[in-house]
């Protein structure tokens, strides 16, 4: 999980409570798995006795920070940015401890909070005579928006970027104590200028650490975290828990080898073991189900990983109509989003089985004979119960969720009704 670290910073940890921040960017009132790694920095930080902070970057996501960004991002107003900031405070609870009593209890800092009043100019007396343009101009992420790399330019706001980053740790160094930062690899170049920021406003004995750990990417090179439908979020109502069970349960081998490390607490022995089991048959997939295992309970809840691998069961194995039932309309559609959809009025409903689900444009059964035959050999369910007569009348006391049917022909060909 190490990429860089300033040197003495391993030192410094054997020897001190030490705090340390990690920032977030509040546009969105959810994380998704590409900020996991960090998060898991800091989740490891508190277990070894030290102080985290989540500084959530009020001042700084208005901006948007030119290291691999495409656009800047737009300006949000105070209500947003607090109802994005609680929403992030109570996923990362999951991971850290925001109420306990010890002194190594994480906190949760805003940089708007000391941002907001600070006057250009006297933003520019004090801070921006420290760093050179020499000093900014030589940093990769910069070089790269310069060179048209990441993309066309880089705008006077971007370019400020990491002299407000410096700053951000300047002032949690002087009022909060905080003696080492934390990001992605990414990161490295504005937090060096953090430390340099540090050093040439308070002196030099002042000391300050820098620790990044790997940019996450899949074995073939790809971003990680995403998919066709976008980013793998942390909230329920974004990426339900199946989705994201999904997710973990389909990546490759290589990847879950990896990824089991760094998104899990398991002990080294334990994922030494699992791998082995792996390579013994890989065909059972054991790391990627003890993976999506992790850290769908990490994130959601055991009850959901339980929902998530019933509703699994569902498309892929042996299950019951209790069982279909149970799951919600978001579950329900995330399990069926690949299986041919159909639209019926909810007036055609009182009709035979046969009436209902040979019509014109479908193509669950090729005829009506063909139906009868399926349905003398236990070959057709409804809502995962097998129809035992074709003529048997469909009504609203089959919906599932009060306006969906589940026909199945065969044991793996699926078809979802959405009655309206």
């Amino acid at each position: 999980m190490l990429a860089q670290i300033m040197p003495g910073t391993e030192e410094y940890l054997m020897k001190n409570l030490t705090s340390a921040y990690l920032g977030t960017d509040p546009t969105a009132d959810s994380l998704h798995i590409g900020h996991l790694c960090g998060i898991m920095m800091l989740r490891h930080f508190q277990r070894c006795g030290h102080k985290p902070y989540l500084l959530v970057g009020g001042a700084t996501g208005m901006i948007g920070d030119p290291s691999g960004k495409s656009q800047e991002r737009n300006l949000l107003d105070s209500d947003t940015l607090y109802h994005n900031q609680e929403a992030i405070k109570k996923q990362v609870s999951k991971f850290l401890d925001f109420d306990g009593t010890e002194p190594n209890k994480a906190e949760m800092v805003n940089n708007y909070d000391w941002m907001k009043d600070y006057k250009f100019l006297d933003f520019v007396r004090d801070i921006g005579k420290h760093i050179t343009v020499n000093y900014m101009m030589a940093k990769e992420s910069v070089q790269q928006r310069l060179n048209g790399v990441a993309r066309d330019g880089l705008s006077f706001t971007e370019f400020t970027y990491q002299l407000l980053q410096g700053y951000d740790f300047l002032y949690l160094y002087e009022h909060k104590g905080v003696r080492m930062q934390m990001g992605g690899n990414d990161q490295w170049g504005n937090m060096t200028t953090g430390t340099e920021l540090i050093r040439r406003t308070l002196g030099n004995d002042n000391e300050a650490f820098c620790l990044t750990c790997p940019l996450i990417t899949k074995a073939d090179g790809k971003k990680f975290g995403k998919t066709e439908s976008g980013n793998v979020w942390l909230d329920r109502n974004r990426t339900t828990p199946y989705a994201f069970y999904q997710f973990w349960l389909n990546v490759t081998d290589a990847d879950a080898e990896r990824y089991i490390k760094i998104f899990t607490d398991l002990d080294k022995d334990t994922i030494e073991g699992l791998i082995e089991e792996h390579k013994q048959d890989p065909g059972r997939r054991v790391l990627q189900h003890r993976l999506a295992d992790e850290v769908t309970t990490l994130v959601h809840s055991k009850e959901d990983l339980d929902m998530a691998i019933a509703a699994s069961n569902i498309l892929f194995g042996k299950a019951t109509k209790d069982q279909l039932a149970k799951l919600d309309e978001a579950t329900l559609n995330d399990v069926f989003k690949d299986v041919p959809h159909y639209d019926l009025p909810k007036d055609q409903l009182g009709q035979p089985a046969v009436e209902v689900f040979c019509r014109e444009g479908w193509q669950i059964f090729p005829s009506k004979s063909e139906m009868r035959k399926l349905v003398k050999g236990n070959g057709v369910s409804l809502n995962k119960e097998k129809v035992t007569a074709f003529d048997r009348p469909v009504t609203a006391d089959d919906l599932i969720d009060g306006k969906y049917l589940l026909v199945q022909r065969g044991k793996k060909n699926y078809y979802l009704i959405t009655v309206k």
